[in-house]
Protein backbone atom coordinates (compact mmCIF):
# COMPACT_ATOMS: atom_id res chain seq x y z
CA UNK A 1 0.00 0.00 0.00
CA UNK A 2 1.43 3.13 -1.19
CA UNK A 3 -1.68 5.64 0.61
CA UNK A 4 -0.89 8.44 3.00
CA UNK A 5 -1.05 7.78 6.79
CA UNK A 6 -3.22 11.25 7.41
CA UNK A 7 -6.45 11.33 8.54
CA UNK A 8 -8.53 11.03 5.09
CA UNK A 9 -11.12 13.55 4.92
CA UNK A 10 -14.96 12.96 5.49
CA UNK A 11 -16.38 10.24 3.88
CA UNK A 12 -17.80 11.17 0.14
CA UNK A 13 -18.89 8.37 -2.88
CA UNK A 14 -15.68 7.66 -4.72
CA UNK A 15 -16.48 5.68 -7.81
CA UNK A 16 -14.48 2.78 -8.56
CA UNK A 17 -14.43 0.83 -11.71
CA UNK A 18 -13.12 -2.99 -12.60
CA UNK A 19 -10.48 -3.05 -14.79
CA UNK A 20 -10.09 -5.26 -17.52
CA UNK A 21 -7.10 -6.51 -20.29
CA UNK A 22 -8.02 -3.22 -22.62
CA UNK A 23 -6.20 -1.24 -19.04
CA UNK A 24 -3.10 -2.64 -19.19
CA UNK A 25 -1.31 0.38 -20.80
CA UNK A 26 -3.23 2.73 -17.91
CA UNK A 27 -2.41 0.04 -15.21
CA UNK A 28 1.45 0.06 -15.99
CA UNK A 29 1.38 3.99 -16.54
CA UNK A 30 -0.25 3.86 -13.32
CA UNK A 31 2.15 1.47 -11.27
CA UNK A 32 5.17 3.27 -13.30
CA UNK A 33 4.75 6.55 -11.84
CA UNK A 34 5.17 5.14 -7.93
CA UNK A 35 8.81 6.04 -6.47
CA UNK A 36 11.15 3.52 -5.93
CA UNK A 37 10.03 4.04 -1.99
CA UNK A 38 6.40 3.83 -3.08
CA UNK A 39 7.48 0.58 -4.82
CA UNK A 40 9.09 -1.10 -1.98
CA UNK A 41 5.83 -0.57 -0.03
CA UNK A 42 3.61 -1.86 -2.77
CA UNK A 43 5.58 -5.06 -3.98
CA UNK A 44 7.93 -5.57 -1.18
CA UNK A 45 10.98 -5.06 -2.93
CA UNK A 46 12.11 -1.75 -5.31
CA UNK A 47 10.78 -2.88 -8.88
CA UNK A 48 12.50 -2.38 -11.69
CA UNK A 49 9.66 -0.91 -14.88
CA UNK A 50 10.85 -4.56 -16.19
CA UNK A 51 9.68 -5.93 -13.05
CA UNK A 52 6.39 -3.59 -13.25
CA UNK A 53 5.95 -4.69 -16.86
CA UNK A 54 6.11 -8.79 -16.20
CA UNK A 55 3.87 -7.94 -13.18
CA UNK A 56 1.31 -5.96 -15.89
CA UNK A 57 0.92 -8.17 -18.06
CA UNK A 58 0.88 -11.40 -16.06
CA UNK A 59 -2.59 -10.34 -14.50
CA UNK A 60 -5.16 -13.09 -14.94
CA UNK A 61 -8.13 -10.41 -15.30
CA UNK A 62 -10.59 -13.84 -16.35
CA UNK A 63 -9.36 -14.88 -12.89
CA UNK A 64 -8.54 -12.16 -10.64
CA UNK A 65 -10.72 -8.75 -10.21
CA UNK A 66 -8.46 -5.79 -10.51
CA UNK A 67 -10.32 -2.23 -9.38
CA UNK A 68 -9.19 1.37 -10.42
CA UNK A 69 -9.89 5.02 -9.46
CA UNK A 70 -9.64 7.50 -12.86
CA UNK A 71 -9.35 11.02 -12.14
CA UNK A 72 -11.19 13.96 -14.90
CA UNK A 73 -8.29 13.19 -16.92
CA UNK A 74 -9.05 9.61 -17.02
CA UNK A 75 -5.19 8.97 -15.10
CA UNK A 76 -5.61 6.09 -12.83
CA UNK A 77 -4.73 7.38 -9.40
CA UNK A 78 -5.62 4.25 -7.44
CA UNK A 79 -5.88 0.95 -8.11
CA UNK A 80 -6.22 -2.64 -6.40
CA UNK A 81 -5.32 -6.05 -7.26
CA UNK A 82 -7.49 -8.81 -5.73
CA UNK A 83 -5.28 -11.75 -6.55
CA UNK A 84 -7.82 -15.28 -5.69
CA UNK A 85 -5.71 -18.08 -3.46
CA UNK A 86 -5.90 -22.01 -4.84
CA UNK A 87 -7.26 -23.70 -2.34
CA UNK A 88 -6.69 -27.16 -3.71
CA UNK A 89 -9.99 -27.69 -3.30
CA UNK A 90 -12.14 -26.74 -6.88
CA UNK A 91 -12.42 -23.08 -5.39
CA UNK A 92 -10.11 -20.37 -3.71
CA UNK A 93 -11.41 -19.61 0.00
CA UNK A 94 -8.94 -17.01 0.34
CA UNK A 95 -7.78 -13.97 -1.65
CA UNK A 96 -4.70 -11.60 -1.40
CA UNK A 97 -4.92 -7.63 -1.94
CA UNK A 98 -2.79 -5.22 -2.83
CA UNK A 99 -3.00 -1.45 -3.49
CA UNK A 100 -1.50 1.67 -5.18
CA UNK A 101 -2.36 5.32 -4.81
CA UNK A 102 -0.06 7.72 -6.37
CA UNK A 103 0.68 10.88 -4.39
CA UNK A 104 -2.00 13.36 -5.68
CA UNK A 105 -4.71 10.92 -4.63
CA UNK A 106 -3.84 10.31 -1.37
CA UNK A 107 -5.61 11.36 1.68
CA UNK A 108 -8.43 11.02 0.60
CA UNK A 109 -9.29 7.63 1.63
CA UNK A 110 -9.07 5.90 -1.33
CA UNK A 111 -6.77 2.85 0.14
CA UNK A 112 -9.69 2.25 2.63
CA UNK A 113 -12.61 2.40 -0.07
CA UNK A 114 -10.55 0.15 -2.62
CA UNK A 115 -10.12 -2.40 0.46
CA UNK A 116 -13.95 -2.09 1.52
CA UNK A 117 -14.77 -2.97 -2.10
CA UNK A 118 -12.32 -5.91 -2.50
CA UNK A 119 -14.15 -6.96 0.51
CA UNK A 120 -17.68 -7.10 -1.29
CA UNK A 121 -16.37 -8.43 -4.61
CA UNK A 122 -14.50 -11.30 -2.53
CA UNK A 123 -17.90 -12.13 -0.29
CA UNK A 124 -19.79 -12.84 -3.36
CA UNK A 125 -17.53 -15.51 -4.77
CA UNK A 126 -17.70 -17.25 -1.70
CA UNK A 127 -14.57 -15.70 -0.08
CA UNK A 128 -13.57 -16.87 3.30
CA UNK A 129 -10.35 -15.30 4.25
CA UNK A 130 -8.54 -11.60 2.84
CA UNK A 131 -4.99 -11.78 3.17
CA UNK A 132 -2.93 -8.58 3.17
CA UNK A 133 1.19 -9.08 2.54
CA UNK A 134 3.13 -6.52 3.43
CA UNK A 135 6.23 -4.59 5.30
CA UNK A 136 5.88 -4.04 8.99
CA UNK A 137 7.02 -0.44 7.58
CA UNK A 138 3.37 -0.11 5.69
CA UNK A 139 1.64 2.10 8.21
CA UNK A 140 -1.08 2.87 5.96
CA UNK A 141 -2.00 -0.68 4.48
CA UNK A 142 -1.88 -2.76 8.25
CA UNK A 143 -4.10 0.53 9.57
CA UNK A 144 -7.03 -0.02 6.95
CA UNK A 145 -6.97 -4.15 7.50
CA UNK A 146 -6.72 -3.32 11.67
CA UNK A 147 -9.82 -1.58 11.28
CA UNK A 148 -11.79 -3.59 9.23
CA UNK A 149 -11.36 -6.00 12.19
CA UNK A 150 -8.27 -8.62 10.62
CA UNK A 151 -5.69 -10.19 12.83
CA UNK A 152 -2.01 -9.29 12.32
CA UNK A 153 0.78 -11.16 12.37
CA UNK A 154 4.35 -10.08 12.36
CA UNK A 155 7.84 -12.15 11.03
CA UNK A 156 10.51 -10.08 11.00
CA UNK A 157 10.54 -7.36 8.09
CA UNK A 158 6.80 -8.81 7.03
CA UNK A 159 3.14 -8.41 8.56
CA UNK A 160 0.22 -10.34 7.50
CA UNK A 161 -3.33 -9.55 8.08
CA UNK A 162 -5.90 -11.98 7.96
CA UNK A 163 -9.72 -11.01 7.69
CA UNK A 164 -12.63 -13.46 8.01
CA UNK A 165 -15.47 -12.47 5.84
CA UNK A 166 -18.87 -13.02 6.72
CA UNK A 167 -21.10 -14.72 4.09
CA UNK A 168 -22.63 -13.71 0.56
CA UNK A 169 -26.27 -12.40 1.05
CA UNK A 170 -28.99 -10.55 -1.15
CA UNK A 171 -27.41 -6.85 0.16
CA UNK A 172 -23.83 -7.86 -0.78
CA UNK A 173 -24.54 -8.82 -3.99
CA UNK A 174 -27.09 -5.51 -4.04
CA UNK A 175 -24.79 -3.65 -3.35
CA UNK A 176 -21.66 -4.42 -5.65
CA UNK A 177 -24.22 -4.05 -8.66
CA UNK A 178 -24.76 -0.47 -7.57
CA UNK A 179 -21.74 0.49 -7.45
CA UNK A 180 -20.45 -1.34 -10.46
CA UNK A 181 -23.21 0.53 -12.45
CA UNK A 182 -22.25 3.70 -10.76
CA UNK A 183 -18.76 3.18 -11.59
CA UNK A 184 -19.17 2.70 -15.04
CA UNK A 185 -21.77 5.36 -15.17
CA UNK A 186 -19.22 7.67 -13.65
CA UNK A 187 -16.35 6.55 -16.50
CA UNK A 188 -18.24 6.76 -19.71
CA UNK A 189 -19.03 10.85 -18.50
CA UNK A 190 -15.76 10.91 -17.77
CA UNK A 191 -15.16 9.91 -21.50
CA UNK A 192 -17.47 12.35 -22.83
CA UNK A 193 -15.97 15.30 -20.75
CA UNK A 194 -12.45 14.38 -22.31
CA UNK A 195 -13.33 13.98 -26.19
CA UNK A 196 -15.60 16.96 -25.69
CA UNK A 197 -12.73 19.13 -24.75
CA UNK A 198 -10.47 17.59 -27.03
CA UNK A 199 -13.05 18.44 -30.13
CA UNK A 200 -13.19 22.37 -28.60
CA UNK A 201 -9.45 22.57 -28.61
CA UNK A 202 -9.33 21.21 -32.22
CA UNK A 203 -12.13 23.90 -33.25
CA UNK A 204 -10.07 26.30 -31.45
CA UNK A 205 -6.85 25.84 -33.27
CA UNK A 206 -8.92 25.97 -36.52
CA UNK A 207 -10.64 29.08 -35.30
CA UNK A 208 -9.96 32.67 -37.09
CA UNK A 209 -7.19 34.51 -35.09
CA UNK A 210 -6.28 31.44 -32.91
CA UNK A 211 -2.47 31.21 -34.04
CA UNK A 212 0.34 33.50 -33.43
CA UNK A 213 0.93 36.26 -36.18
CA UNK A 214 3.26 35.75 -38.74
CA UNK A 215 2.15 31.57 -39.04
Amino acid sequence: MTESTESPQPFRWLPIRSLGPRHRSRIAAHLLQLSPDDRYLRFGYIASDEHIGRYVDQIDFDHDEVFGVFNHRLELVAMAHLAYLDSGKGRPSSAEFGVSVLPRGRGRGMGSRLFERACLHARNRGIDHLVVHALSENVAMLKIARQAGATLGRDGADATAILKLPPEDLGSHWSQLVETQAGEIDYGLKLQAARLDRLMRQMRDFMPGSRPAGE
